[in-house]
């Protein structure tokens, strides 16, 4: 049992309140998921910049003097600090470089999240306190997916925490197991993927990932999605400028979706969504099984 929300602003002028009003969304849903819990949170693309989230458990060490040496690295970068995590400023031209670039410069980081607009911020504990941890509250965006997990088949990790990203500006927050996720994985190693865990969910993003690389948009690949993965979930995923939402067919996962002319939310509860603005005139339901539901700004809803 795990703890989803997703919210897909359409009002620009809600967006500086992204991050706390996700913040409270996931709060809510503590009991669902009290062993760890990240959220992942879209901002406006600058034009030719990405953004690279990565984590460390001695961020004291990891993190000092990391610009100097990633410019020595031939990478010119600026570093924000979060707690556990930091959030690296460079040329979009120079992404596909800053992985290798890390792994010989800081060999005990992990990437949480890459792309023009997507930071990622997860670790264990509660969802008040990871969100309190890298000031979630402050940060502003377009659309941003939340979870709060209870680990079933996997240990409690940073990297077992959802969102899981395996992709640019893609991530995946799931509530549920797959049953096939063993074969998929080879499958997919095959085609060149690469995994950090042993977590069905990482799978799940990173068939998205595929179908996508291979010029489907996030709607097609969720359709996809409904006859290659087998067994029980829920997905809530984003994309640099999408937001969409499945559930298997026999959809025994809790789910509930809320739409006004101001947003898309999305929470395993109604209870995720009470203090949304206007949601008292909002069109409220239950997404239905094998549905795709897809929202992106750069198309028509």
């Amino acid at each position: 049992m795990c703890g989803i929300v997703g919210l897909f602003l359409k009002d620009k002028t809600l967006e500086p309140r992204l991050g706390d009003l996700l913040s409270d969304m996931l709060i809510i849903m503590t009991d669902r998921g009290p062993d760890s819990a990240g959220i992942a949170i879209y901002g406006g693309a600058a034009g030719g910049k990405a953004k690279v989230t990565i984590q460390s458990a001695n961020p004291g060490t990891d993190f000092v003097g990391l610009a100097d040496d990633l410019e020595k690295a031939g990478i010119a970068a600026s570093v924000v600090v979060k707690s556990t995590h930091a959030v690296i400023s460079i040329d979009a031209a120079q992404l596909p470089d800053i992985r290798a670039a890390l792994s010989s410069i800081r060999p005990n980081t992990r990437i949480m999240g890459s792309g023009e607009s997507v930071e990622i911020f997860k670790e264990i504990g509660l969802p008040k306190d990871v969100v309190a941890r890298f000031d979630v509250r402050a940060m502003g965006g377009t659309h941003g997916i939340g979870h709060t997990r209870m680990a079933t088949e996997s240990a409690v990790t940073t990297l077992g925490a959802h969102p899981f990203s395996t992709g640019a500006d893609q991530c995946l927050v799931h509530n549920g197991s797959l049953s096939n996720h063993n074969n998929l994985r080879r499958e997919l190693v095959r085609e060149g993927m690469t995994f950090e865990t042993q977590n069905d969910s990482e799978v799940a993003a990173a068939y998205l990932t595929a179908e996508m690389a291979k010029g489907k948009d996030l709607g097609q690949a969720l359709t996809g999605a409904l006859d290659d993965l087998d067994g029980f979930f829920t997905f809530v995923v984003g994309t640099k400028s999408g937001f969409g939402v499945v559930r298997d067919p026999i959809a025994c996962k809790p789910a509930v979706m809320a739409e006004t002319d101001q947003y898309v939310a999305f929470g395993s509860e109604y209870r995720a969504l009470v203090n949304l603005p206007g949601i008292e005139t909002a069109r409220v339901w239950e997404p239905e099984p094998a549905t795709v539901y897809f929202w992106d700004h750069d198309k028509a809803a």
